[in-house]
């Protein structure tokens, strides 16, 4: 290996790095990719992607916003799914800054947002720790599409005078630390992220919270992409319905997913309310 070359082994896969000593040192940019539809990037994060000579992205980022990067740029798959870790966030931090110090200009493209249970922070501080200047990009988050292509608003007069965002992420066997009685609060909505398989324990503890199991609510999965399927369903229902679900998916509780329409991504009949549609008119009127 000639001097001042390093490389990165992992899985039997090798990423050699350049080992040019008179390079400048590059750029990382965490880049928000958006929920899946390339047409939800802003123009500056496709900036930052045609200008990369490596991306590392996330398993959840679409193959069409992968291919607006450099056919030339190095893309590597750094994917996270449920317990399923190609790499562990600290090897992810020692990559981005290794590419770096070789002087090339790293986009880190994560899906939604880089600061949405996204761990951008962490990405960040390890980039400053090590002296490599790092920009932000922010993007969709899946909690904003998931709303708006339901026509569901996340937050509404008199239905929803609040939204909050949490994870339903906890190790196996274990629910999600959450401050309950606050999210058993009517008239709010709770958007839960990586909730899926942890669905039954969320509706189970927000009803013994005091939140009302009638209280509507919402499963999105894929949101955004051609794909996208939508559950209309309520809170005593929500782990039933979110049983066969396959890929990655939104959990939305609150008065206002009476609005939501149920279905495929622009499926519906406009002007046909439904009967949590009517709801919505009785919350409302209230």
């Amino acid at each position: 290996m000639a001097p001042g070359e390093r490389q990165s082994k992992r899985n039997g896969r090798l990423v050699v790095l350049d080992g040019a000593a008179t390079r400048p040192a590059g750029q990382v940019w965490l880049v928000g990719a958006g929920p899946g539809d390339p047409e939800l990037l802003t123009l500056k994060a496709l900036k930052a992607l045609q200008g990369a000579d490596v991306v590392v992205h996330d398993g959840l980022v679409s193959d069409e916003i992968l291919d607006l990067a450099p056919a030339a740029a190095q893309k590597i798959s750094v994917a996270k799914r449920k317990s399923r870790h190609s790499y562990a966030q600290d090897e992810i931090n020692r990559m981005l800054v290794a590419f770096a110090l070789q002087g090339l200009k790293v986009v880190r493209l994560k899906g939604g947002d880089p600061f949405i249970f996204g761990r951008g922070g962490e990405e960040l501080e390890a980039c400053r720790e090590a002296g490599v200047e790092c920009l932000v990009v922010p993007g969709v988050t899946a909690a904003l599409a998931a709303g708006a292509g339901a026509g569901a608003p996340l937050t509404h007069r008199g239905l929803a005078q609040a939204v909050t965002f949490v994870t339903g992420h906890a190790a196996k066997g274990e629910e999600p630390d959450l401050d309950w009685e606050s999210l058993a609060k009517p008239n709010q909505t709770v958007v839960i992220y990586m909730g899926v398989s942890t669905a039954a324990g969320i509706a189970r503890r927000l009803t013994q919270a005091g939140r009302n199991p009638a209280t509507p609510a919402l499963i999105v999965e894929n949101a955004s992409r051609a794909d996208e399927r939508r559950i209309v369903t309520s809170l005593s229902g929500l782990a039933d319905a979110a049983a066969d679900l396959k890929g990655p998916a939104l959990l939305i509780v609150g008065e206002s997913m009476a609005l939501a329409m149920a279905g495929e991504a622009g499926a519906g009949e406009p002007g046909q309310m439904t009967q949590i549609e009517a709801r919505a008119v009785e919350l409302g009127g209230k």
